[in-house]
């Protein structure tokens, strides 16, 4: 799909990642779309419909009655009783009338917005769904702010279209159609004057419309520009303050809604200009129908009731042509937000399961790269190029090499964050791309580099892929990752809860509730993605014990930078350029005196010791 443009992205782990724009493909179909989804509580609508015009009959039986009212008056001038009971009789029809038209006026609003917020109900449901099916690439190239923007306010203009424009289409159609009907029957050329005015106002709302589309989409972008300033600001408030950067933030700010303020400006600005055009257009239809009328009352052509009930016609239309410029509006926005809502929920999300794909069966637990090639999609050079090596239960893997080399692209590649471009991945002799990501993400953990906690407790956190585990499961990952003893001191134990992100909790703490968590799964591929950079040497030094107590029935990976914490690693891949440009033990690669001597030497010194202890 082309709706989800990119722009000069780069993928993210081992690269920067640049921003991403929702756009929309045109609006062809988009209304019709949102219209099918309200018609999905047929009963409701169908609601709204008969109210909405049961009260527009009525409301076009008032002129009819005051016009017989005022010739019952001038009847009653010229009548011995006064003809009181006549007029008593109309006011008592008028009366009934209007409480009549309130009753269904308020069923009309009533069930249509009931529609509207089960349309907003189903699309959020569809938009949070889709968000969850999304896939790392997608994260990579579309800001967060843009998403909240799609899912606030596009969605807000979807939701509201059945109300403010389907059922007002219907309300002012019915006023100036069955109106109109009833004014040609009583006096066409009366009628035709009454009604001068709706060519005018149907070609401005044509052309208004057309330019309020085109500026809503640019409003939404600069709004989106908005709140990806604000979702940034939140996010990095800690670096704000500790640069003392609040003036930069706010001049940010300031740039970013002067620019959604001057394009709301110009639409207001349209909009009232459209509907001072078309009330000018109403108000001389309605001197002309004096005039007109004026005479051929003179003329005894027709009788005072007759012009007061063309005069009240056109008064009770007032209300609808001031409310056309909101109907335009409606479609406007509908049209532009839905097709950016929609070009988003119909966007093919690359990773996804064949029909019927079946569940991982393990029984061997090997892990094997077969000649893998892996590109970023939207790029062109690629970032892993013929990588094989395979990985049995039981042993430790370690993967070093320069940043920008691959190692994160590859493990991320395991549980299919990202799917290869060449070659393949098996468990078992099993492609990971046939079979369940379910089950494959059960099996394959990634303690990823970035830690992210909920605002929750930490026993929550611990649990998270595991919500009905036991007290002592939550415990035991706990204790593998150091971090037990840490939590019986605190006053609220497991119970305490963190602030947002953690910031409750220091960088290694972080770490460790990171890595209880993905022991929670008991996976039989744990991959550490440089996931223990924030622990002090002795606190990694426990970890790394605790999980070799138990590697013997997993196969683990692990991604580092200091060479000290890969030195019990059965296997070391050295990684350059995407490729394996060396492989072996620490003590191999020591003796081969290449690229990971030379690392060795930089970190630790030509005079430190260069075996590791198993």
């Amino acid at each position: 799909m082309t709706a989800l443009s990119q722009q000069n992205s780069s993928p993210a782990g081992d690269r920067a990642a640049g921003p991403r724009s929702i756009r929309p493909h045109g609006s062809a179909g988009t209304l019709l779309r949102i219209t099918r989804i309200a018609f999905q509580k047929p009963w409701w609508v169908a609601i709204a419909f008969a109210s909405t015009l049961v009260a527009a009959t009525l409301q076009l039986m008032i002129p009819i009655i005051l016009g017989t009212a005022v010739d019952q008056t001038q009847d009653a001038l010229a009548a011995v009783d006064g003809g009181r009971g006549a007029l008593l009789k109309t006011a008592a029809l008028l009366f009934v009338m209007a409480a009549l038209r309130g009753v269904f006026t308020t069923l009309q609003n009533y069930y249509a917005e009931a529609v509207g917020h089960t349309v907003g109900y189903q699309l959020r449901r569809a938009y949070y769904a889709k968000v969850q099916e999304l896939d790392f690439s997608f994260h990579d190239k579309v800001h967060s702010g843009d998403l909240i923007t799609l899912g606030m306010l596009d969605l807000e203009g979807v939701r509201m279209f059945f109300s403010t424009g389907i059922v007002r289409l219907l309300l002012l159609s019915t006023l100036i159609g069955v109106g109109g009907y009833i004014l040609i029957g009583t006096d066409p050329v009366l009628a035709l004057a009454a009604l001068s005015f709706v060519p005018f106002v149907g070609w401005r709302s044509s052309v208004t419309r057309l330019r309020l589309r085109a500026t809503w989409l640019r409003l939404q972008e600069r709004l989106s520009v908005l709140s990806r300033v604000m979702e940034e600001n939140l996010a990095g408030i800690r670096v704000v303050r500790a640069f003392a950067a609040q003036s930069l933030e706010m001049e940010k700010f300031r740039t970013a809604s002067l620019s959604a303020l001057e394009l709301a400006r110009e639409r207001v600005g349209i909009r009232v200009r459209n509907t001072s055009a078309m009330t000018f257009s109403f108000f001389a239809a309605m001197g002309l129908v004096l005039w007109i009328g004026g005479h051929k009352v003179i003329a005894g052509e027709i009788s005072v009731g007759t012009l007061a009930s063309f005069l009240t016609f056109m008064t009770i239309l007032q209300m609808p042509v001031r409310q056309l410029g909101m109907l335009v509006n409606s479609f406007a926005r509908a049209s532009t937000c839905g097709s950016r809502l929609f070009d988003f929920l119909d966007f093919e999300v690359p990773i996804r399961e064949v029909p019927g794909a079946p569940a991982l069966v393990l029984s061997e637990g090997r892990l094997r790269f077969e000649d893998v090639s892996f590109t970023y999609p939207g790029t062109e050079r690629p970032v892993l190029r013929d990588v094989s090596f395979e990985a049995r239960r039981g042993e430790t893997i370690g993967l070093v090499g320069p940043p920008g080399s691959g190692k994160s692209s590859l493990v991320h590649l395991i549980p299919r964050f990202y799917d290869v471009t060449g070659g393949r991945i098996t468990i078992d002799g099993q492609d990971i791309r046939d079979i369940s990501l379910r089950s494959l993400r059960q099996a394959v953990a990634v303690v990823q580099q970035d830690v992210f906690l909920f605002t929750t407790t930490l026993e929550n956190n611990i649990a998270y892929a595991n919500p009905w585990a036991r007290e002592k499961q939550v415990e035991r990952a706990s204790e593998s990752a150091r971090l037990h003893d840490y939590i019986l001191n605190l006053p609220g134990g497991y119970r305490t809860v963190v602030g947002e992100r953690g910031v409750s909790l220091s960088g290694g703490q972080r770490q460790r509730v990171s890595i209880a968590r993905t022991l929670m799964l008991d996976p039989s591929i744990l991959v550490f993605d440089d996931s223990t950079t924030a622990l002090d040497a002795n606190t990694e030094r426990s970890i790394r014990k605790s999980m070799r107590e138990n590697a013997a029935n997993r196969v683990t990976v692990i991604i580092a930078h200091r060479l000290s914490s890969l030195m019990d690693a059965d296997r070391i891949l050295v990684l350059d350029d995407g490729r394996i440009v060396e492989e072996g033990s620490h003590a191999e690669l020591l003796a081969l005196c290449g690229r990971y001597r030379a690392l060795h030497d930089l970190q630790v010194g030509n005079d430190a010791p260069t075996g590791g202890t198993r």
